[in-house]
């Protein structure tokens, strides 16, 4: 291991951290925690509720994307098994958002 494999890895886990500390601060919203970046929030039927889905999905999210950046700590930066965090994190997001909105927005988007 050497310093860069070191450094890379803090700033992914640092990354990680960042999206766990919004998940843990959506356990204690009192307004909807947004998910798409500039769009109005539609109204939902469970505030309480869907702020701890949002609060799980952010923290699983964070705690798969630092298990993803294993491998450059453990191989190194140059390494062709960076790959697998790279395509691993495409796969994450992909699948966070079709978990928003087919089971957490079919859940609790308010019908009108």
């Amino acid at each position: 291991m050497d310093a860069g494999s070191i450094i890379g890895f803090v700033i992914w886990c640092i990354a990680g951290v960042i999206f766990i500390g919004i998940g843990i601060s959506s356990f204690c919203a009192k307004e909807p925690v947004g998910f798409w970046a500039n769009v109005k929030m539609c109204e939902v039927n469970d505030t309480s509720n869907y702020n701890k889905a949002m609060g799980k999905l952010y923290c699983i999210f964070g705690i798969v994307f630092i298990i993803l950046g294993l491998p450059l700590l453990l191989a190194g930066q140059n390494s062709p098994l960076v790959f697998l965090s790279v395509a691993g994190c495409m796969v994450l997001v992909i699948s966070v958002m079709v978990i928003y909105e087919l089971v957490i927005m079919k859940k609790y988007r308010k019908r009108q």
